[in-house]
Parts: C-alpha cells; sequence; structure tokens
C-alpha cells in the first residue's frame, strides 16, 4: 500500500494513498521492537491521522520478518535502573500509546505478516481489526522475564477473553496465528501471499462505507460492550440511531439508498 509519505519518522513509514493511510513499524533489524521514540512516534501519528478529515482507514503493519517482538532490549536495560517514578512515567506513555490507537476516531486495521510477541500484542490488540499470515507465532512472553502483560492487558484480554488470557498470561507458551483465531485475537488468517489482498478487501470496505457511520459505529463498540443492559443503556442506543438517522450521511445514505445511485461520500 505505497503512497504519499505524510511527514518523516524515525522508526515509522507513515503513507496515505486516497482515503487510506498505512503506519508501518521500521525496525526490522530488532524485529520491530518498541522503545521511547517508537511509542512517542506512534501516539503523535495515530493523533495526527485520527484528525484528518481524509482519512477513512489506517492500516498499522511492519516491515521485515517480524510485526513486533515488543520492548526493545537496549531500552529495557535503561529501565532496569528507573526508579519507581521512572518506571510510572515509562508505563504511562506506553499506556497511552496503547489507548491512542484503541481510541483513534478512523478504523485500524492490523496487518501481522510475521511473529508478534509480549507489547506486539498490545499493538495489535488495540486495532479494531487484525488479520494474520499463517506461519505468524504469538506469545505473551512477560512471565519468563519475571513481568506481566500489565499495560496492554485491558486490550489483549478483550480481544481474547479471560479464558484464554488466563492461559497465555500465565504459561508464555508461543501459539500460532490458528489459535489467535481460535480464541478471537485476529479476525482473519491468510495465506502469506494473500495478506496484502485481504487487508485491501477490508479497507475497501470500510472506505465505502459512511464515515461518519464507521467512527459512530466504532465508539458504539466501545462504549456497550460488557455493559449491563439496563434502562440508561437502552435509552442510550435510542439516542444515538436517533441522531445518526438525522445526521447528514444518515439522511444522505437513505435517500441514495431509495433514490438507486452513489451515496455523495462515494463521489
Amino acid at each position: 500500500m505505497n503512497g504519499r509519505m505524510i511527514v518523516n519518522f524515525q522508526t515509522l513509514e507513515v503513507t496515505r494513498q486516497g482515503y487510506v493511510a498505512s503506519v508501518v513499524l521500521n525496525r526490522p533489524d530488532v524485529r520491530n521492537a518498541f522503545n521511547e521514540t517508537t511509542i512517542a512516534e506512534l501516539i503523535g501519528a495515530f493523533r495526527a491521522l485520527g484528525a484528518e478529515d481524509g482519512i477513512r482507514a489506517i492500516v498499522l503493519a511492519a516491515r521485515g520478518s517480524a510485526f513486533c517482538a515488543g520492548a526493545d532490549l537496549n531500552w529495557m536495560k535503561k529501565m532496569a535502573g528507573y526508579t519507581r517514578a521512572e518506571n510510572l512515567a515509562d508505563a504511562a506513555q506506553l499506556a497511552e500509546m496503547l489507548r491512542t490507537i484503541h481510541s483513534c476516531p478512523k478504523p485500524v486495521v492490523a496487518k501481522v505478516q510475521g511473529d508478534c510477541y509480549a507489547g506486539g500484542m498490545g499493538l495489535v490488540a488495540a486495532c479494531d481489526i487484525a488479520v494474520a499470515a499463517e506461519g505468524v507465532n504469538f506469545c505473551l512472553s512477560e512471565v519468563k522475564l519475571g513481568l506481566i502483560p500489565a499495560t496492554i492487558s485491558p486490550y489483549v484480554i478483550r480481544a481474547m477473553g479471560e479464558n484464554a488470557a488466563r492461559r497465555y498470561f500465565l504459561t508464555a507458551e508461543r501459539f500460532p496465528a490458528q489459535e489467535a483465531l481460535r480464541v478471537g485475537f485476529v479476525h482473519e488468517v491468510t495465506a502469506a501471499d494473500a495478506l496484502d489482498e485481504k487487508v485491501e478487501h477490508i479497507v475497501n470496505a470500510l472506505v465505502y462505507a459512511s464515515p461518519n457511520a464507521v467512527r459512530e459505529a466504532k465508539r458504539l463498540v466501545h462504549d456497550v460492550a460488557g455493559m449491563a443492559l439496563t434502562d440508561d443503556l437502552v435509552a442510550d442506543t435510542v439516542e444515538r440511531i436517533a441522531d445518526i438517522r438525522a445526521s447528514d450521511d444518515g439522511r444522505e445514505g437513505v435517500r441514495s439508498f431509495l433514490e438507486k445511485r452513489k451515496p455523495s461520500w462515494l463521489e
């Protein structure tokens, strides 16, 4: 998905082609492990793309044989000497990176072409849709290092469920893409040579839908998932459908359907 370079980064390639932006992890020599620079650049990139009106979908991908190996070893060496206050500040940045991706108003598709470990699984789980190539392995390896996957846990547990998380958080076993699919961590697994085509198919579906409706549908899932079925929740959903029906895209979508023509956002 090559296109126009948006801005130069040290650890990322960020490009745009039409309505689609690509954020590519570009540290293949260290298996795209992230450090404080990568974290800051991901925050900046997703904030900027989320605010860009012309962007309708974002693909998070990676260069090289691995998607992301988690934390960079040199960065981990530095953290070993941190005070508790420094560790808190550092972890807060990592948490902000994940939350920025998760809450980005544009849909984010993870294209996982290679192995994905530890914090890399947090990156994938923070995305809306994840597609992995056959042969990819996943691992929540933190306990082998005397650590726990704390910061990524809200996203990973939501993606794979409590039961699977209980096993893989505790055992740090490596598991294949098909197991990631079975537990719901990824949405699809495809042959490596078909990965680009599959992601493009999903992105096209996102691009052809109403940008406002996609944004509000993403927010709906975030707000409703896990909530008790109360009168307040029902009332909230009633307000949402009433508001979206009265929106410009809502009115245009219904009119275009009845008039058997393309809606304005496709012109």
